[in-house]
């Protein structure tokens, strides 16, 4: 049972050495701008584009996630392409990468699959939002055991207990991913993503639903009520859109990176 890819070769690369470039000309730029933090944190919030637009904000967030020493991540992220109910959890012992095989945490999927009544539904988890951060894991966290949760139609409020769960457990870590407005000029994005950045920053559920747009807002909701319920402290990481890259200021995408302590 292998969770295949089924994004390489658009979101991210295919040939493992091709990632490995992708990898060192983000963090040729992150040591140059000296973007080093002093933080350790077990839970981000990444984007989830292609590499080309988001790869950078992404790995300000898993260059800090590898100081962690963690065992066991969670990789929550919403479902793009299939419509469902609830919560689907993957069964797979093993993810696929270009860098390499992830071996499943099949004792926290047990767990989660218990505790927390969730199923396992195949065609969500052909899944660009959780998949895409399946190199990153390999690379900075090579031994680390991940699950992924894709969602459907939840509350932000079951997500969390969920969270609050894995985060209970001191050897794991959760991953949110998101990215953030979509296909606005870059004056409206930066004013409607301004509104989740400081939601993120001030952990304010209120701000966040007071005009933020992101295809993950369920996931970056249920993560500031655990983080207020956990007593924990947001550092924005980066922020950019897709003007950065293409220079397109018409029909922008939004991305950013956070980390919780």
């Amino acid at each position: 049972m292998k969770r295949e890819m089924s994004v390489s070769g658009t979101f991210y690369p295919q040939r493992a050495n091709d990632l490995y470039r992708y990898f060192e000309h983000f963090n040729k730029i992150y040591d140059e701008n000296n973007l080093e933090r002093d933080i350790k944190s077990r839970v981000i919030i990444v984007p989830h584009a292609g590499y080309i637009y988001s790869g950078f904000t992404a790995n300000v967030a898993y260059r800090i996630l590898e100081k962690s020493n963690l065992k066991n991540l969670l990789v929550i992220g919403p479902s793009h392409r299939v419509g469902f109910n609830g919560i689907s959890i993957c069964e797979d012992y093993i993810y696929d990468t270009p860098l390499g095989e992830i071996e499943s945490s099949k004792e926290l999927v047990d767990e989660l699959k218990n505790k927390f009544n969730l199923k396992n539904i195949l065609k969500p988890h052909a899944e660009h939002s959780t998949e895409v951060q399946f190199p990153f894991i390999k690379h900075y966290l090579s031994d680390v055991k991940i699950v992924e949760l894709v969602y459907g139609d939840t509350t932000s409020e079951f997500v969390s207990e969920i969270i609050d769960f894995v985060l209970g457990k001191d050897d794991c870590g959760v991953i949110i991913s998101t990215d953030l407005s979509h296909f606005y000029t870059l004056e409206d994005a930066n004013k409607l993503d301004g509104i989740c950045l400081n939601a993120i920053e001030n952990i304010n559920r209120e701000q966040l639903h007071s005009g933020c747009e992101a295809c993950g807002k369920i996931g970056i909701d249920a993560m500031l009520i655990s983080a207020k319920k956990l007593g924990l402290e947001s550092t924005l990481l980066d922020y950019r859109t897709s003007a950065d890259v293409n220079d397109d200021k018409d029909s922008v995408v939004g991305y950013l990176s956070a980390c919780f302590s």
